[in-house]
């Protein structure tokens, strides 16, 4: 028993360390851009040593990737955006319209995290071609995930009748992308709050009946 709480201490112990060194990373790769950011330099502020992190992550690359894989999931299980249950809980939704104000709310919290390291992902990929290459180039997860959203909502009550999947998709991949969240956020002072309201208003005014 002792050995098993000894293994579990560490496991969390691990978790915590790695959750320090991300939260480093991307305080230091939004001030000064990945470029200019030395896995030194996060190990500093995460209180860690560099071997640490060479141990943990392999190399900067690998860091950045994971340092996004969790801002999208928002934490570190290994579970698919499909896969989890808020996702599921909106397929799930009886009607079009409550489908819809999950996803919104849901993505929401994506955007929050995601959306102040887009463009430092985007300058450190333009800088770093390799970067790229660490994610599928065939697959665009956001369209995935909005057009599964879609195909589920145009088979719930509510639905406008001309309404395809692909319409509906194009609107949620468009309406919800990171780009015009910082628009209408960052550039233009709305809250989190006031951009959930309007997305799901707007989208559920093309969308729905009523």
């Amino acid at each position: 028993m002792s050995q098993v709480k000894g293994e579990d201490k560490r496991a969390r112990k691990a978790k915590e360390t790695r959750g320090r060194m991300l939260e480093a990373a991307r305080e230091l790769f939004v001030q000064s851009g990945y470029g200019a950011t030395s896995l030194q330099e996060i190990a500093d502020r995460a209180g860690v040593a560099v071997q640490t992190i060479y141990f943990t992550f392999g190399n900067k690359r690998v860091l950045l990737k994971e340092l996004v894989d969790v801002s999208i999931a928002g934490d570190h299980e290994p579970v698919a955006t499909m896969d989890r249950p808020w996702f599921q809980e909106a397929l799930a939704s009886e009607t079009a319209d409550a489908q819809l104000r999950l996803h919104v709310h849901a993505t929401r919290g994506i955007l929050e995290r995601v959306a102040p390291i887009i463009e430092m992902l985007r300058a450190a990929t333009l800088a770093d071609p390799g970067i790229a290459e660490l994610w599928d180039q065939d697959v665009d997860p956001r369209s995935t995930v909005h057009t599964a959203a879609a195909r589920a909502l145009v088979t719930k009550p509510g639905i406008r009748d001309e309404v395809t999947a692909e319409y509906a998709a194009d609107l949620l991949f468009g309406l919800l992308s990171p780009e015009l969240y910082l628009l209408f956020v960052r550039d233009r002072g709305w809250s989190p709050e006031q951009w959930e309201r309007w997305s799901h208003e707007t989208l559920s005014g093309r969308l729905c009946t009523g």
